[in-house]
Formats: C-alpha cells, structure tokens, sequence
C-alpha cells in the first residue's frame, strides 16, 4: 500500500504578518460558529433542503483565501458555506439563503448547495460532485484569453477528484497553460465510501493515497499537504497561485483533513467507526491553531478571546437577519430564469 507522503511547510508562523494569522483565525472561527448554529437551526426545522456542514476543514479554506486577492475566483461544493464565508461572503445574507428567504445572496434561490456571489469571485456552490472543475478551469480560460490576470482555484472533495470532469479539466489546462489550481479537500469519506480502508471495512476509491502525484500525469505541479494546518494550506496555495498568475501553469493540491459530521445534517454514519469519528476531532484545526498562536507569541489570550466575542455577536446577528427577512413572493419562481442582458464578466 501506498503511504501518503505529506509536504512538510517551509514557511514559519513568523515570516507570516500577524494581521493576517489572526485573520485566518477568526475565519476559521466564523466558519465553525456558523456551521455550529446551521446544525442547530436545521434540527429545529429552521432551514430547508440538505445541510452538508463544514466542521473540521475550516484550515483549507482559510488558508486558500488568505493567499488569494480579491479579484481572484473559485469554484466551490455542496460543503462550500466555509468557502463562501472565507471568501468575504455576508454572512448573514448567507443565514437568509439558507432559510430560504428573499434578502438571501441569490434571492433564497439557490440555498445551502448552490449559494454564488460573483462581486467577490465565489463562482458558486455545486449539488454537481465535480461540477467545479471543468466551470473553473473555464473562468481560467476566460482571465487568459481577455488578459484580466486573475487566477481561479476549484475546490472540490477527494470523491470528485474521481470523476471524469478532473481529468478532461487538468489535462486542458496543462496543455493551454491556464490560470488555475485544483484543490482537493480529502476529508477521507466520498459520502459514504472511505477513500482508503477504515476498520472493518476493506473498501477504498482509489488506489493511490498520494493524489498530488497526479501531476505528473500532467505534466504539472502536484503536492499533498496537511490540510488540517492553515499555513500549510497557505503556503502550498500563495506558490501554486503566483506560478498560475506569472507562468500561466497549473497545479493540484491535495490537502489531507477530515469532517466531524456526517455526510450531510442527519446522515446516521453507519459506514463510518466511531473511532475514526473521535480520531478526526483529535485533529481539530481550530484550537491547534490557537495553541500555536499563543505559544508563538503572535496573540495573548486576551486578543483571542476579542475575536471570539466578535464572531460569536456576528454569527447570532446573522440569525436575526435571516429570521426577519420575508419569504420571496410566489411569482419569483417566474423570475431569473434567463438572463435579461449580456452575461457579466467573471
């Protein structure tokens, strides 16, 4: 069997500017906070359709953001509210899609799978597993061919990593020399099957652990890292993007992490040892960030605690937003249905 062979970082917590470690921090928070009170709200009936929550990898898409600029895109998944939020998405615009009412980012619309906001470069959420990778690599297509020098990173999971869409995607843009990474969140379980075997179950999706050695087949950077490490994540993706951005070549991160929840909000994990459950939350992101912190130097306890004070008063506001704001009209149905004008830039 083939061990996983993880890039060990190069960059240190100190070569880093504080401003934007205590950044990554409170993004992972927010995002954590916010998963937390959409579970409760889900069991209390409060929102609509499947919930797919994002506990656990809250260092992927923190780190992925913090090496991005703001004119940079992604595509995101049917687990993409951490992606949303760390992408300067409103969050409370994002409480009202998610329950389904008018002042949501897409009107209500869209909710918990298909939330986008072009005017920060979120591309948009897929109910489509691997969906992501051919639309990315399309926007990447558009910044290359209209000079408009953005990069775009698709982030998708370890079981879309298996469909098809990846390799037509990968393989065009190594040929076309495009502008763009491929991310994949392995958090170890494609819905219900595990990517390598767990206790018990002699399954697996793959056959190779080390999905960064994809490259090679490419022609392209490849690389796996803890994805459970916001630096890390940071690190891989500020080289993967500058090397997209200057040399117009392509790479594929595969980033190691795990989800506390099931598969979706109610999903019983019969396939799933409840080991393997507790091993997972023994690899919390979250407060092994927070220890490095403070070890480090780089916030007291006193910073931190402002900052959780902060995220947990925006996240309760985001509740209240969602909770007033009215249901869209019947006859929106009718609506948004073609597009009335020239389809914007991406």
């Amino acid at each position: 069997m083939t061990e996983v062979v993880v890039k060990e970082k190069k960059i240190t917590p100190e070569e880093i500017p504080k401003e934007k470690l205590l950044w990554m921090y409170k993004t992972m928070l927010r995002i954590r906070r916010y998963e937390e009170k959409t579970a409760e709200l889900f069991a209390a009936g409060e929102l609509p359709g499947f919930i797919h929550l994002y506990i656990g990898e809250e260092a992927i898409a923190a780190g992925i953001m913090a090496a991005l600029r703001p004119e940079d895109k992604i595509t995101s998944t049917h687990r993409g509210h951490g992606h949303m939020i760390a992408k300067g998405g409103s969050m409370a615009k994002m409480m009202a899609e998610n329950m389904g009412k008018v002042t949501g980012i897409c009107k209500g619309k869209g909710g918990s799978m298909h939330i986008a906001d072009f005017s920060i470069g979120e591309l948009g959420a897929n109910g489509i597993i691997g969906a992501g990778w051919p639309l990315g690599t399309g926007a990447a297509l558009a910044s290359k061919l209209l000079g408009l020098g953005y990069v775009v990173v698709c982030i998708a999971g370890d079981g879309a990593a298996e469909q098809g869409t990846f390799h037509e995607a990968v393989n065009l843009a190594s040929i076309w020399k495009l502008p763009v990474v491929y991310f994949i969140e392995d958090n170890e379980y494609g819905m219900g099957m595990p990517s390598w075997p767990k206790p018990g179950d002699p399954r697996k999706s793959k056959n190779i652990k080390n999905l960064g050695d994809r490259g090679i087949a490419y022609g392209i950077p490849g690389v796996t890292i803890d994805g459970n490490d916001p630096i890390a994540v940071y690190e891989a993706v500020k080289a993967a993007v500058e090397r997209a951005r200057i040399e117009g070549i392509p790479s594929i991160i595969h980033a190691l992490t795990c989800r506390q929840r099931g598969h979706f909000e109610g999903d019983p994990q019969l396939y799933r040892p409840k080991e393997d459950v507790e091993a997972c939350k023994k690899r919390d992101p979250i407060p092994r960030f927070r220890k490095l912190l403070i070890e480090k130097g780089i916030a007291t306890e006193e910073e931190l605690k402002k900052i959780e004070e902060e995220v947990e008063k925006e996240v309760a506001e985001a509740i209240e937003f969602g909770r007033k704001s009215p249901f869209p009209d019947p006859k929106e149905a009718y609506t948004d249905i073609y597009a009335s004008e020239p389809f914007p830039e991406v």
